[in-house]
Order: C-alpha cells, then structure tokens, then sequence
C-alpha cells in the first residue's frame, strides 16, 4: 500500500470519528426516556457490573443482558414502564428483544447511555 492511500484511509477514519463523536444526540428520545422514568419506569443498564460499577445513571438497577432472561421476575409486572440502555445501544437492543419476546408491552429501548 502507497503513502497517499495510507493518508486517504487515515483522513476518511478521521471524518468518521468526528461525525460520531460530534452528531448531535436525539434529545426527543432522551426527553421520552426521562419523563417516562419521572412517572415511574423502571430505569434498566444492561451493561456488566464492572460497567455498571465505573459509573450508571442514578436510579438504574443493573441486571447484564446475559443474565436477564433468568432474572424476569426481578422487573416486576409485565405492563410496568421500562427504560432499558448500554453502552452502545447493541445490547439494549438484544434486552428490549427478550423483554418483548416475554412479554413485557412497556419497553423503551434508549440505546447508548450517553443518549440520557
């Protein structure tokens, strides 16, 4: 590989990471979540308990989306409100699946916590 197609790549990485990292967040999803959490949503993190430990967002109950589908009966009733995130918003996804899946009819999928 040539110089000037090491400095291609390099520059279109750059413009990536620059987009993600300065696009703006949907604060209408994080304005949904908030209120629904104010009104009594449970405030679910799936992330690991080392993730959940090096900082959450205040309220949230930490249950790994690896652990959940043993760990239903922690959330409650099946219609109660459940704002579910992550790191990234993959493993939200996956956590709103299975809570859907089992019936829960509440879920609000906020993706990454950096949406809050």
């Amino acid at each position: 590989m040539d110089g000037t197609l090491k400095i291609i790549i390099v520059g279109v990485l750059a413009l990536f990471a620059a987009w993600y990292f300065m696009r703006p967040k949907d604060s209408a999803r994080a304005n949904e979540a908030r209120s629904m959490v104010s009104a009594g949503a449970m405030l679910l993190d799936v992330r690991s308990p080392s993730e959940y430990a090096s900082g959450h967002l205040d309220g949230a109950v930490n249950i790994p989306v690896s652990d959940l589908g043993g760990r239903l009966a922690k959330l409650g009733k099946k219609d109660r409100p459940i704002v579910v995130y992550c790191r990234s918003g993959n493993r939200s996804g996956q956590a709103a699946r299975i809570l859907g899946a089992a019936g829960f009819t509440k879920v609000f999928d906020l993706g990454a916590m950096s949406n809050w």
